[in-house]
């Protein structure tokens, strides 16, 4: 599986969102400007993470996103299958977008038992994380970089 830049972005906003969960909303404007997203392609993704349920917009002047569920509701592995399609590594591997691969006998495929064993390994893990864990670990690595700078001259 690779998260392509549309998945990427999109776990980035939902990362805003998910700090600032406590406000009515966030801008459109705030969210592209804290992490370099072009606005038109952010429109778009958060559309789609919309369609999706993981977030809702309020229209007009104070307008904006914000998350559609609590944080802890909203699994990584939901949002990127929901933009990206299967966590497979390849086809014949997927749960839910299976497709025959090429290869004369599925059931005895060394590569294919590898690829299983990749694809439940990203599973489990993306199972498990939520937009609030990301936000948990956002703040963690925030505080271990803000620390007091030691130099040495």
């Amino acid at each position: 599986m690779k998260l392509s830049l549309r998945g990427e972005y999109a776990l980035r906003a939902l990362l805003v969102l998910g700090l600032n969960h406590k406000q009515s909303v966030v801008r459109i404007r705030t969210i592209s400007q804290q992490q370099n997203i072009p606005k038109r392609f952010l429109e778009q993704i958060l559309n789609d993470l919309k369609s999706a349920g993981a977030v809702e917009s309020k229209r007009g002047v104070s307008g904006g996103y914000r998350l559609a569920r609590a944080p802890k509701e909203i699994s990584l592995a939901s949002v990127i299958r929901h933009i990206e399609g299967a966590l497979a590594p390849v086809s014949c591997v997927s749960e839910r977008f299976y497709e025959k691969c090429s290869c004369p006998d599925e059931a005895r495929c060394a590569i294919r038992s590898v690829m299983k064993e990749v694809r439940h390994a990203v599973v489990n893990i993306l199972e498990k994380v939520t937009v609030a864990d990301l936000c948990a670990r956002s703040r963690q690595l925030e505080e271990i970089h803000a620390g007091p700078l030691d130099f040495m001259i």
